[in-house]
């Protein structure tokens, strides 16, 4: 099984604008590809990284680089199996920065034409195509997009539950997140930032001490 990486290196993480510089982004979202490509080497399995651009990746890493330009689903979509139904593809997401290889390697295992772990609010955040004629399309709800089009083409779905899997980093919220259960360069890459963890009226916040940022 091969897994896709896409990543968006010309103008990654927009949504964290509020509480992080352009090159604070850049390489906040270096740090969670990283562990994403480490989680996946350290299942056995090989990576490719589908990049909006060309980028310099750790030498320690090893997964290959291919630079695409194109939206997500064309991107995704050419690479994906065409009438081969002895292969399998994998797609995960390079902002899962809480994945880990267990969780990896219960998405790979599990039985299905098409195996998702379903993102908060809809998305679709991994998933295993083993159907020659499933297609992705990750515009909106694409979970609920690709239950319907595995049904239209006769593959068996298979959803696969995950807390690890589910958590994408999109807002700025979701950095409470990696600081509480991330476990490598994301959660360190945020410490250097000067993030830290804030207990407020029971709840867990992030909070920033400025003096020691790079902004």
């Amino acid at each position: 099984m091969h897994v896709l990486v896409p990543f968006a290196a010309d103008a990654p993480k927009t949504r964290l604008a509020p509480v992080l510089a352009p090159e604070e982004r850049s390489a906040f979202a270096r740090a969670m590809l990283a562990d994403v490509l480490a989680a996946i080497e350290a299942t056995g399995r090989e990576a490719t990284v589908v990049s909006t651009t060309a980028f310099d990746l750790d030498e320690a890493l090893s997964a290959t680089v291919t630079v695409d330009d194109r939206p997500l689903t064309p991107a995704v979509n050419d690479r994906l199996p065409i009438g081969r139904e002895d292969e399998a593809v994998a797609v995960v997401m390079a902002d899962l920065a809480l994945t880990t290889p267990d969780a990896l390697e219960r998405l790979f295992a599990a039985d299905g034409d098409v195996v998702i772990a379903p993102g908060r609010g809809g998305g679709t955040n991994a998933l295993v195509v083993r159907h020659p004629e499933f297609r992705v399309d990750y515009h909106g709800g694409s979970y609920l997009d690709h239950r319907e089009i595995a049904a239209e083409v006769g593959a068996g779905l298979e959803t696969v539950d995950s807390f690890r899997l589910g958590t994408d980093v999109d807002e700025p919220a979701d950095l409470v997140e990696v600081l509480i259960h991330g476990t490598d360069r994301a959660p360190a890459c945020l410490r250097d930032l000067g993030f830290d963890l804030d207990v407020n009226d029971g709840r867990v916040g992030v909070a920033r001490i400025e003096d020691t940022a790079s902004r």
